[in-house]
Formats: C-alpha cells, structure tokens, sequence
C-alpha cells in the first residue's frame, strides 16, 4: 500500500518519507574553518542511490542551496535528469558562499537575494520551478520574514514555486510564514530524543506539514555510533556547533544519549525493524503531519531508509512504550 502525506494546505502529495540531501553536498565550511559538511562523497554513488530510492516509492527529495556550496542540488538535479515531473523537490535559501573555495559567508535576508537564490537553485536543479521553496536562516528577523513571505506569494503566481515554508526550530516565527495562503509546512528539528509539542501544535492549528530535519538524531539512531569512536575531520560532528546535541565535545557520540537510544532499541526494532526504520515509525505515529527526511550517502542507506514505508507507524502500544521509558508524558497525537 502506498504511504503518503499531503504538504499542508498545498495539496501536494508527497511519499510519507523524503530524503534530505545535505550529506550528499560534501565537504564545505564556514569563514572560520568550521566544517558544515558530512564528510567526503562518492557524486556517482549519491546518484545511484537517489534512483534507487525513487524505484522505492520515496518522491520528495529536500536539499539546500549551501549545502556543499551548490554540490548537492546539482547531484539531485543529475539524478532525477528526466524523472524530475515525478517528484517533490525542496530548497532552501537565505546563505550565502562561495563554491570555489566552499565556504558559506553570511545570510542575506533581502527579497532581491531570494530572486537571485531561486534563479541560481533553478540552473543547478535543472528545473523550471521548486515544489517547496525553504527560508533557511532560522532566526531571520520575524518582520523581515514576513516581506520574504510575501515575496514568496509572487514567485507562486508566476509559476516558479508552488509552495514555501520556513526552515525554523521557533514556533513564533514559523506562524509568521503560515499566515501566508501558500505556506505549505514548516522544516524543524523532531525526532524521538528531541520531540517539538510547540512546533506540532502550530502545525495542527495552521495546516502545515512538519517536515522533520535530524530524524535519526544526527546519526544517533542508525545504531552505528558507538562508544568514542573519532569522527573523520570533514564531518560537522567531530566539531559539533553549539545547536547540535549527542555529539558533545566532538570526540563521538556522547554515552549518556546512546544510552537512551540502547534503552529504545528493543521497541524500535520490534515487527523486524532495523533501529533507524523504528525512529522513523515513531516520527509517523507521532502526527499524521510528519515527513521525515533521512540523510543519506549509499544505496544502503538508501534502501534501509526507504524499507521503513513498508512497515508504517509504530502501534499506540509502542509509542506508549517509548514515552515510559523516557519517562516523558505520552506524545500522543499533537
């Protein structure tokens, strides 16, 4: 049976799964070094595994300008080539960088930049229009951002996206963009360490869609970070920034969150789940609004993530399950 969810008030139909390919962008930094990638990449295995999961049934696919400085969506552009008009595509704009020497430098927050971006975004995707056009500065100025929403309301009408949404961990901010008629959803940090009640209730109220960014934690929840393994130099979790959690001081995944993930893995794995399909189904079972956007950067990955849609969302018996062994209240639904 196909799995599906619809973007908002957008009626965009989209595989209840998407794939996030900020892995997929490479190596890139900030202006002081900091490094904003995964690590180093095989472009020819990224493309095999996003046709892979297209022949899995996945067809929403979430990318950013920045991510790898441009890399990653002229990737996905390579990989849907002429398969593109059977699938959702989402970008992000609001950085700026330099893909000569793969540096992000900066924010611009100015509508004459959102013109720029989306043109720019529309050559490296290969695409006349985006699906779902992305705010990526999570803390933009909520008047600013109200302009850019509008702004957004006249890319609509000339047919150069048919959506947009604001990638923000606020709740606030995010209401700012829903009260645009074309708002589909809203991009934030969920997953079953990091559970968002807030930003799930405004989802609710406002009819958007809550695509789900970090939905394996980081990594935590593939199961394969164990103990204080180092983590190769590329990789923004061998230098974690401070927004990002279970990596502490960078010298590998921090016990006390794997401890939480070994104290899930019974429940997650039941009904022949893998630990990152179980995360997965918790995400579905956690809000009928939830799209969840797994990183990935090999077939494997890509098939393991995909063969979650079989299996659906966990029981109500297991979601309980989880919340008692958090020892959180029941999520339920928002």
């Amino acid at each position: 049976m196909e799995f599906t969810r619809t973007l908002g008030r957008s009626g965009i139909q989209v595989s209840a799964l998407g794939f996030g390919c900020w892995a997929i962008g490479g190596e890139w930094q900030d202006d002081s070094g900091q490094p904003l990638g995964w690590g180093k990449v095989d472009d020819d295995e990224s493309v095999r595994a996003i046709r892979r999961a297209l022949d899995l049934g996945v067809t929403f696919f979430d990318t950013a300008d920045v991510y790898g400085t441009g890399h990653s969506e002229l990737i996905l552009g390579r990989a849907l080539g002429p398969r593109r008009d059977d699938v959702v595509v989402a970008t992000k704009w609001g950085n700026l960088f330099d893909p000569r020497t793969r540096t992000a430098s900066g924010t611009d927050d100015s509508p004459e930049h959102l013109r720029r971006a989306l043109t720019a975004s529309l050559r490296r995707l290969g695409t006349d229009h985006v699906d779902l056009y992305q705010l990526h500065i999570a803390d933009a100025d909520p008047e600013r951002a109200a302009v850019l929403r509008d702004a957004c309301e006249e890319l609509v009408a000339e047919g150069l996206i048919r959506a947009y949404a604001w990638s923000t961990d606020d709740p606030a901010r995010a209401a700012v963009f829903a009260e645009g008629p074309h708002c589909a959803a809203v991009q934030h940090a969920l997953n079953i360490l990091d559970d968002a009640p807030e930003m799930l209730l405004l989802c609710e109220k406002a009819g958007l869609a809550s695509v789900n960014r970090s939905p394996l934690a980081m990594g935590l929840l593939t199961g394969k970070h164990r103990g204080r393994r180092p983590l190769e130099a590329g990789d923004i979790r061998s230098r974690p920034p401070a927004w990002l959690r279970g990596f502490g001081d960078g010298s590998g995944a921090d016990p006390q969150w794997l401890a939480r993930v070994d104290a899930l893995r019974d429940v997650l794995t039941s009904g022949g789940r893998s630990l990152a399909q179980g995360a997965l189904a918790w995400l579905w079972a956690r809000s009928p609004r939830t799209v969840p956007i797994p990183g990935f950067r090999s077939v494997a990955q890509a098939e393991e993530n995909a063969g979650a849609l079989a299996k659906g969302p966990l029981s109500e018996r297991q979601m309980t399950e989880v919340e008692h062994i958090l020892q959180r209240r029941a999520a339920g639904a928002a």
